[in-house]
């Protein structure tokens, strides 16, 4: 294995205690995402975090479907996202996966940079998903420092198809979690 995969392993089992935290109440509510209810991230993290996880490992094609599935409708559809993260992460486990490029269908990228905007998604919908619901989202330094060093590498990127909003300012010295997320457009505070 390898440091990405670690710091996946980490996010992903953050990420499902959040989604265990959410109640049926919550899922009609606004999320901290400008326009998208507890359902829509949820469904979202879901969709990407998990399915679009395993399906880069395996080097197959996301199905159009997954995007449109309403998982957060499903009975104890937190408990399906935990075992589909675990199915994901066995995948990435597989001799091979780390190897060559992932086709995405608009451009190839090298397996270890997809595992890592992976596990920035699930660093910070996580962390959109437990704001939203009153929860709290921590990770190890040595795993927040990675999604910093990765939302730092791809900001720019993300907020020309606004994906990332306007940084937040937040103190140099603030904690790595907090600084990915104000780099990303967060307020980790607020």
């Amino acid at each position: 294995m390898n440091d990405i995969h670690t710091h996946l392993t980490v996010c992903a089992a953050e990420a499902s205690r959040v989604a265990r935290g959410v109640t049926d109440e919550q899922l009609a509510a606004p999320s901290v995402c400008d326009g998208w209810t507890v359902r829509a991230l949820a469904n979202h993290l879901v969709a990407y975090s998990a399915h679009g996880l395993e399906h880069r490992a395996l080097r197959t094609p996301l199905p159009e479907e997954t995007a449109e599935r309403d998982f957060a409708g499903e009975p104890d559809w937190a408990g399906a996202y935990a075992a589909r993260l675990d199915r994901a992460l066995a995948a990435w486990e597989r001799p091979g996966a780390w190897e060559g490029e992932v086709d995405l269908g608009f451009t190839a990228m090298p397996a270890p940079e997809i595992a890592s905007l992976v596990v920035k998604e699930l660093a910070l919908h996580g962390w959109d998903l437990a704001r939203s619901t009153g929860q709290g989202f921590a990770l190890p330094e040595g795993t927040a420092a990675f999604v910093l060093g990765v939302v730092e590498e791809h900001a720019e990127v993300y907020r020309q198809y606004e994906g990332f909003a306007a940084p937040v300012d937040v103190p140099d010295d603030a904690p790595p979690l907090d600084r990915a997320l104000a780099i990303s457009g967060r307020n980790p505070k607020g």
